[in-house]
C-alpha cells in the first residue's frame, strides 16, 4: 500500500525575496516607450497584472509606472503588449539584473 505525498504549498513572495537584483543605475534594461500610449490607448493595461514581479503599477490617472528593480527578465510584459509594442526591453549588461537563488 502506497501513500501519496501531501502537496507542498509554495509562497511565491517568499521565493522571490530570496533572489537578488543588481541594479544598473541610470541604465534600465526595460522602459515604457510612450507613457501616453499606456494612459490613452491601452484599455486593459495588462502589464500591470501579468508581471510576476509586479514591476508595473496602474495609477489612478490611468498612467502606468515601471519600477525595474526586481524584474525577473521573463519578457511577459513584451508578450502581453503586442498590440501597442510599447515596451523597450533588452538584456541587462553583464553582471547586472536578476541573480536567481535556487533551492
Amino acid at each position: 500500500m502506497s501513500t501519496a505525498a501531501s502537496p507542498t504549498l509554495v509562497n511565491v513572495e517568499e521565493k522571490l525575496f530570496q533572489n537578488r537584483y543588481k541594479v544598473d543605475h541610470g541604465r534600465p534594461h526595460i522602459q515604457i516607450k510612450d507613457a501616453d500610449v499606456c494612459a490613452n490607448d491601452c484599455k486593459g493595461q495588462q502589464c500591470t497584472f501579468v508581471c510576476p514581479a509586479a514591476c508595473y503599477k496602474a495609477e489612478g490617472n490611468r498612467t502606468v509606472t515601471l519600477i525595474t528593480d526586481g524584474c525577473l527578465e521573463c519578457g511577459s510584459c513584451r508578450v502581453i503588449c503586442t498590440e501597442h509594442a510599447n515596451v523597450a526591453w533588452e538584456y541587462p549588461r553583464g553582471g547586472h539584473g536578476i541573480l536567481f537563488k535556487f533551492g
